[in-house]
């Protein structure tokens, strides 16, 4: 069995964690414990916990025993406690009138004989009666009682004092009367204050923005109702506790045109009725889901069953419960508004929640094109439209070719053959450019044949080449490659500049998709040296060529390239391709971290792309530039346009990858909650999809935020995940980082003996990856988290295996590398935390006495001061206050102005100079100092 003083840490740690099944699970091992050793201190501390985590954890009945037996152990026996414990005893009150409204089974007598009770008490002890109010009220409310207006009055008129609901509860629990009476407007106003203060309780401020979704909606504040919608749904989610209040933010859903959120919401949390805080939550969720799934088609399935099936299911099973409440209160209060919810109209046809849901609403996405310019008008002899819509091709102006190749087909319906062999090549490559690879391959087929027929091998070798090119090859580019290149030998030796020139750039297409980009390149290379004579064919020569050289990661060559072909294009009137050349160039730009030059070039490129593909990778282009040259906030109105483009079109994968951009440059922007929706919502859609590496690098960048955002527990969470995925032997090393920063979360929460064994799993992994100063670092930390949990044998057990890796380290590397120094002086600080909580207060000096020395001698100023610090607070509490004194004077002279480490410097070395018996002085030093 544990010692009283083990089981004192563990309620510490308690106290500690996260409201819900594990924080009880703890304390209700600490209450068997305490019970069976006989601990009486400890058995009513640990009730009075147990009272708390049950309240917000979920399990509200079990607080009125916790409860009960603390009041009668107080009544008791009050000669043991303190005006705290009474202060904590009259706060549960609170809790249980409040939970006994909650259960239809407990008749409402014993919730007023707890409500007398607690005013009895608060009026002997002379506390004000504001939160007795309060409670009255809360209970009038409930069964309906005219009398909850005249206790809102007193509510209100009462003194606040140290027994009343926080600043932040308070006015929840008002703005909910506001709403009820209509004033919507007051309602706002009273929260107001409160939002714009600081608000540290744990209910808050979800609880106060969860009460003003519906005046936020009500009075036209509508950005105001889904930020709070937003914000206060993410501390909700995850605790069962706050099953009721989830159940608004379904209500709101389902009033807004939201359906499909409030959809995804009653998914995850349905079987938590299964399990709800108490019926009230029951009944209240079941109503809430119950309206938004009515509002569903019959084609949506929850589980197996037609949503509105489920929904009328869920609405009985809400009528019933507010029947057996009624039934306890006599009154029809329950039914009637439960009643109202189920039949709440919709206040806002649809309210976006998102910059993505805003822009595909507004129908602002990158499916609008740049206008083309007008097209110059057609000519009307046969040959000269052909030849109109050949040129048109060549400059990749497919829109205005194809109208070209079909005003030949309205005038010229039976054309003579030469012009039909033509015209059917000319049904080839606009087959190609629509993605129809076979169509297109047969034409140019029957375009040779008849160039073969009209005696122009040439013709037909370059229809040839293009069908050996048509098809979709992927699986057999070596085959396509040898008999590209076979006719490409044979239009060499007969052709002209231009025509050998396209010829040999035809091979590039077959290289790239081979990998073999040098000699993709050497084949654009040959094709310039043919020196062509028509100018749109050296543009793109040129083009191809930055290319290949981005390709290659030549990024100095290739931004000349295509700066080089934009150029050239520009000398054309900038058609079409220009867009791709300025494309090449900002992605090369961007690699040489010339950011703004890139933008531009993005810039250039959409507005030139009349193509929505173009468009959309100049969008990402210009936005992952303007990310990586501190330009966020642009950035993000680039990627939310390419994200909103790419669900317009159903295109989920694409747009889950963006949503990592995205929630890196809302990250950068200082817009967490932003950053935490965008990824949260691109890691399900990766995960679908098997994206492990981009669903990964999503999950740590979304630690990072839920860090930020001051929600360790998700961060923890998506920290283990990432260890677990992290299984392989080539990613030790990684999976170290991440069990590192999930010891480092516990650590600084102070659950330190979870801290503790993650910071082992972490050593344990570093040592595998061979890297030992992670290791030792990570050891070092486990020793010092054991301490800190109070397991002191454990402690020193892990500081003595630091001690040997150090050691074993000394052999093999030269004792005087500074990073050997720093870890070996640190390790000694830590080791003395350890022996002095092992109660070895001269092993603890032993260790620290020669740490500052080592770490100023390889500039580790800083640290050297905390290790003065410790000396001397070590040599103070073994009654030597002379020594401790000049290490305290240098720490102040040292430190700087204010500093904390200042400020300890002060307040002990004012304690020395008293131990020494010299008070004039240590004033001086308080006088000085400690009133900076």
């Amino acid at each position: 069995m544990k010692s009283e003083g083990e089981l004192w840490g563990l309620l510490r740690e308690a106290d500690h964690m996260p409201y819900g099944s594990g924080q009880i699970a703890l304390v209700e091992q600490i209450v068997q414990h305490a019970d069976a050793g006989g601990f009486d201190e400890l058995r009513f501390a640990a009730r009075m916990q147990a009272t708390t985590a049950y309240v917000h954890g979920g399990e509200t009945a079990k607080s009125f025993v916790t409860f009960s037996w603390c009041r009668a152990e107080y009544d008791a026996h009050p000669d043991r406690f303190d005006r705290h414990t009474e202060s904590l005893l009259l706060w549960q009150f609170k809790y249980m009138v409040s939970g006994l409204l909650k259960f239809p089974e407990v008749p409402l007598g014993r919730t007023y004989d707890v409500l007398d009770d607690m005013e009895r008490r608060f009026r002997a002890g002379g506390h004000s009666l504001q939160a007795v109010y309060s409670y009255r009220h809360a209970v009038a409310a409930h069964v309906g009682d005219p009398a909850a207006g005249e206790w809102y009055e007193k509510w209100c008129a009462a003194p606040r004092d140290e027994n009343s609901d926080c600043v932040g509860c308070d006015p929840t629990s008002k703005v909910y009367h506001l709403v009820s009476t209509g004033d919507d407007e007051a309602a706002v106003a009273l929260a107001q204050p409160v939002l714009a203060g600081h608000l540290t309780c744990a209910e808050q401020p979800q609880s106060i923005l969860t009460s003003l979704l519906v005046p936020y909606l009500r009075t036209g504040r509508l950005s105001e109702a889904a930020d709070a919608h937003r914000r206060a749904y993410r501390s909700l989610r995850g605790n069962l506790a706050d099953l009721q209040r989830i159940g608004e933010h379904v209500v709101f859903c389902a009033r807004t045109g939201n359906e499909a959120r409030g959809l995804e919401i009653v998914e995850r949390h349905l079987s938590w009725l299964d399990k709800a805080p108490h019926p009230q939550a029951d009944m209240w969720f079941s109503a809430a889901a119950a309206l938004l799934l009515g509002r569903l088609g019959d084609d949506v399935l929850v589980g197996d069953e037609p949503a509105p099936r489920l929904g009328e299911r869920l609405a009985e099973r809400a009528r019933a419960l507010a029947a057996r409440f009624d039934a306890r209160n006599g009154t029809p209060n329950i039914g009637r508004l439960i009643e109202a919810r189920l039949q709440a109209e919709p206040i806002v046809e649809h309210l976006p929640l998102s910059a993505v849901a805003r822009t595909l609403r507004s129908g602002a996405t990158g499916t609008v094109a740049t206008p083309a310019p007008a097209p110059r008008p057609l000519p009307t002899d046969a040959a000269q439209l052909l030849d109109r819509a050949e040129e048109l091709f060549d400059e990749y102006r497919f829109t205005e070719a194809r109208a070209a190749w079909q005003r030949f087909d309205e005038l010229h319906p039976g054309p003579p053959f030469p012009l039909a062999v033509r015209r059917v090549e000319g049904r080839g490559r606009m087959a190609g450019v629509d993605q129809e690879p076979e169509r297109a391959e047969a034409a140019f087929r029957e375009a040779a044949a008849g160039h073969r027929v009209l005696g122009n091998e040439l013709a037909a070798l370059v229809a040839e080449a293009r069908a050996v090119l048509a098809p979709d090859a992927e699986d057999r580019q070596e085959e396509v490659l040898a008999q590209l290149t076979g006719v490409t030998e044979r239009i060499l030796a007969v052709g002209d500049a231009d025509v050998r020139a396209e010829a040999r750039l035809r091979l590039e297409y077959p290289l790239l998709a081979l990998d073999r980009l040098d000699e993709a390149l050497a084949a654009v290379d040959a094709a310039l040296a043919e020196e062509p004579a028509r100018p749109a064919l050296r543009a793109e020569l040129a083009g191809r060529r930055a290319r290949c050289l981005l390709v290659l990661e030549r990024f100095e060559e290739a931004a000349a390239a295509a700066a080089d072909c934009r150029e050239q294009y520009g000398r054309l009137g900038d058609p079409p391709p220009v867009a791709l050349a300025a494309l090449i160039h900002g992605h090369a730009l961007a690699n040489l971290e010339r950011f703004d030059d890139a933008v531009a070039a993005f810039d250039a490129a959409l507005s030139a792309a009349v193509e929505r593909d173009p468009r959309l990778s100049a969008l990402v282009g210009r936005a992952r530039a303007r990310l990586a040259g501190g330009r966020p906030v642009e950035a993000v109105d680039d990627l939310v346009e390419a994200i909103a483009d790419h669900v317009a079109h159903g295109e989920d994968a694409p747009a889950a990858i963006l949503r990592f951009d995205l929630a890196s440059a809302y990250e950068q922007a200082g817009q967490p909650l932003d950053a935490a929706e965008a990824a949260e919502s691109a890691i399900d859609v990766l995960d679908r999809i098997g994206a492990q590496d981009h669903a990964d690098r999503t999950r740590y960048l979304l630690s990072r935020v839920y860090r930020e955002l001051d929600e360790p527990d998700q961060a923890l969470a998506l920290l283990e995940t990432l260890a677990s995925n992290l299984d392989g032997f080539d990613n030790l090393q990684a999976r170290g980082r991440m069990l590192q920063e999930a010891a480092q979360l516990l650590y600084r929460a102070d659950r330190d003996a979870q801290a503790a064994e993650r910071f082992a799993a972490a050593a344990a992994a570093f040592e595998a990856a061979g890297v030992v100063q992670a290791e030792l670092y990570n050891r070092r930390m486990r020793a010092l988290a054991l301490r800190w949990a109070g397991s002191v044998e454990e402690s020193l057990t892990a500081l003595a295996e630091a001690d040997a890796l150090v050691r074993s380290l000394t052999s093999t590397v030269d004792a005087s590398e500074a990073w050997l120094v720093w870890h070996r002086a640190m390790l000694d600080c830590d080791a003395a935390r350890v022996h002095l909580g092992a109660g070895q207060g001269s092993e603890a000096l032993a260790r620290v006495a020669g740490a500052a020395g080592a770490l100023r001698d390889i500039g580790a100023f800083g640290e050297a001061l905390e290790a003065d610090l410790l000396h001397a607070e070590l040599l103070m509490r073994s009654g030597e206050p002379a020594p401790a004194e000049p290490l305290l004077r240098s720490v102040l002279g040292a430190a700087p102005t204010g500093s904390q480490a200042g400020q300890n410097a002060a307040w002990m070395l004012a304690e020395a100079l008293e131990a020494l018996d010299r008070p004039a002085e240590a004033a001086e030093i308080r006088r000085r100092h400690l009133e900076q």
